[in-house]
Formats: C-alpha cells, structure tokens, sequence
C-alpha cells in the first residue's frame, strides 16, 4: 500500500467515525425527544393495529374490520414489525417510545450511508458535511423523533440498495435491501425499477443475482399475504393515495391558480398513476445512462416522488432528505431548512394536517428547494468523468489527498 494511499484511508476512516459520532448523539436525543412526547395521532393509530394485528397476525390484519381507525395501509413486513414491537412494549417499555425507534435507527444509518456515497464521488470533508447534515436536519428530528413514521426507515433501505449495488457490487446484498424497503413501506417501490435497470446494466450475472434475491424476499414476505387476502391488500396498499388533504406541491398550486374540484380529483385519481410512471421515468433514464450513480438516480427518484405528490403529510417531508444530502450539502441544506420550519411550526403550533397559508406558502419554497436539488442531482450524475456504465471508483485511491490543515471545504 502507498504513502499515499494509506492516508487516504486513514483520512476517510476518521471521516467516518466523526459522522458516526455525530449520528450517535442525534439518536440519542431523537429518542429523548420519543420518549418525553407524546407524538401525534400515528403514534396511538400504530398502537391500536398493534392491538388488532395481536388478534389476527399481521397476515389477516388488512382483512380485520378496525372501526375509527384509518385504513391499514402498510405492507408486510411492517406488520410483523407492529406485533414485535407490541410484546416488547410488555418488558416495560412504553409503546410510543419504541414506535419511533425504528426511525430514529434509520436516520443514524441514513448519515453513514450518505458519508458513503458522497465520499466516492466528492472530497471526504464534503462527505463528512452532508453525512452530518443528515443527522442534524430540522426535518428529521421531528419527523422520526416525535412523529416515528416508517418513511424514514422506508428511503433510507431504498438508499441502502443502491448503494450496495453501485458501490460495493453486491447485487445478492442490493436485493434484499431493496425487497425490504418497498414491504416496509411502498413508497420506495419507484425506485425498483431504478435499481432493476443498474442491475441489468451491471452484466448478466449482477442481474440474476440482484432479481433472485429481491424476488425470493418479497415472496417470502408478500406471498402469504397475496395468498391470503389478495383484494384487501390490494385495496389498502396498492391503491392507496393518501388523504384528502391539499397542503402541498402541485395539489396546493392547482388550487391556487383556481382548478376546480373535479379536475383536482383527476389529478388525485388517475392523475396519481401518472405521477408514479413520471417519477419512475425520472430515475430510470439516469440509471441507465450512468448505472455507476444508481445511488444519485435513486435519491432523484425520491424527490421527485415528493415534487410531484398528490398526497399530503408532515412525514412526507422526509423523504428526499438524505437524497438530496447524497446530492450535495447545499442541496440538502437548503430543503431541510425550508421543509424543517415548516415540520416544526407545524407539529408544535395544531394538528399535522391543518397548515395555514403561511405554512402553505413555506411549503411552496421548500417545494422550490427541492426542485432547485432535483436539477442538481442530474447534473451530478452526467458531469462525473468516466465511460458510462463504468463501475464507480474507489475514491480512497483515487481522490489527492488534502492537506491535513485546509480548511473544510464544502462544495
């Protein structure tokens, strides 16, 4: 090993154990803040299927009648993640605390793994800022310390996927991640194809490998299911398009250019299938050309899922934070400023689905933010240097090594 080399590796490993350490401290006061809340509504709906899923297994759950509850709209895996958590919560530990851990996990992950990605294609001190600025974001801490949604969890495997199969070329790995991700919530299911095209683009063995192990992950835990009750499944996950509420993205703006009530519901209805093969569209050209940045194709698939949303949710503001960080520091800090207000003026002033027009309105720059991170994600993925298709580089050898006193240089 060079000189050379071997302080780059040194370099990146101290990178690491600083973002590891930072994402440390931000688990533990996420979960402070889990434990001395009482959260919103989610927190007791969680609980009460919790309760139900006791009674039937997390299989008949989404056939079960569940009077003055929501619609279990939650995949498989989510379930049996309810029913563990629900008898761990009879050791002692109370419910809505453990309820937002999951979250709370995924976050410190999601900081390490955007260290990860972003050090294989920028400098490490630029790596460091954006993993930290994941743990740190003002849209995070509410969103998985007080409000404990699987978004979190959800995008950060999504993420995780990408990453395997990009960078470490793992496809088996890559595969069952990514078969997780879309049974733990289904919004990561835009990314599938992403991932599926990089696989595919990735030589004839990384794509069997990749479809077999994400393949016999969802039989495993969609089959029964499927098997089971098929229409009930069918009805509150697949189809499932969110409230009714019309507080952000192109939703908030029909409204406000003047679109009638039916035109909005076309856009809600139909309109909603539209949105997912737009989003699917807009990660799969990228994937293709550059399979190398399946991780930047995948953090652009995720926002632009948010962009372009007929749904409506504090939670959702979630979704492209480690993204957009994976994008570029400024990227994310930009959106996780503007969508972190806003989360948090909302949570701590009335309920999570009545947003004023002044919150309307904050929701509209951060809306812009993430366009404006959006445009940078391609950018980032068509001005990297190499063949397209060539497997990303080994930044530990191949980035020049800082001078030990620069100054941190984000960029």
């Amino acid at each position: 090993m060079s000189e050379q080399t071997f302080r780059m590796n040194r370099y990146v490993r101290h990178g690491r154990l600083l973002v590891g350490a930072v994402a440390a401290v931000g688990f533990v006061a996420k979960m402070v803040l889990a434990a001395r809340t009482r959260g919103p509504a989610d927190v007791y709906f969680f609980w009460a299927f919790a309760q139900h899923i006791e009674k039937v297994g997390p299989v008949r759950i989404y056939a079960h009648p569940m009077p003055r509850l929501p619609v279990y709209n939650h995949p498989p895996l989510a379930g049996w993640m309810l029913l563990g958590l629900d008898r761990l919560s009879r050791l002692g530990v109370e419910f809505g605390t453990l309820i937002r851990t999951p979250a709370c996990l995924a976050d410190f992950a999601a900081a390490l793994l955007v260290f990860e990605i972003v050090r294989r294609r920028r400098s490490v001190r630029t790596a460091v800022a954006c993993g930290i600025g994941v743990t740190l974001s003002p849209v995070l801490v509410p969103a998985s310390g007080y409000h404990g949604n699987t978004d979190s969890v959800a995008v950060t495997l999504a993420l995780a996927a990408a990453w395997l199969l990009a960078d470490r070329r793992a496809p088996v790995a890559a595969g069952v991640v990514a078969a997780l991700s879309v049974s733990v919530k289904f919004v990561p299911v835009v990314a599938l194809p992403v991932l599926v095209v990089a696989a595919w683009r990735g030589g004839r063995r990384e794509f069997t490998r990749f479809s077999a192990a994400l393949g016999a992950v969802l039989l495993v835990v969609w089959g029964p299911v499927l098997a089971t009750v098929p229409g009930a499944l069918r009805a509150n996950v697949l189809e499932y398009k969110g409230g009714n509420f019309r507080l952000w993205g192109i939703v908030k703006f029909a409204e406000w250019l003047g679109f009638s009530d039916e035109s909005i519901a076309v856009l809600r209805g139909p309109g909603h299938f539209v949105v997912v093969l737009v989003c699917v569209a807009a990660g799969v050209w990228p994937a293709w050309r550059r399979p190398d940045r399946a991780p930047l194709a995948v953090a652009i698939t995720l926002g632009v899922l948010l962009l372009l949303s007929t749904a409506s949710g504090v939670q959702y503001l979630a979704w492209p934070v480690a993204a957009l960080f994976a994008i570029g520091f400024w990227e994310g800090l930009a959106y996780s400023v503007l969508a972190g207000v806003l989360a948090s003026w909302v949570y701590t002033i009335q309920k999570p689905t009545r947003w004023t027009y002044d919150q309307q309105v904050l929701g509209a720059w951060a809306w812009a933010a993430l366009l404006v991170g959006i445009a940078s994600g391609y950018a980032a993925v068509f001005r990297s240097r190499g063949r397209p298709g060539a497997p990303a580089p080994n930044m530990a050898t191949t980035v020049p090594v800082p001078a030990p006193s620069a100054p941190l240089e984000v960029r």
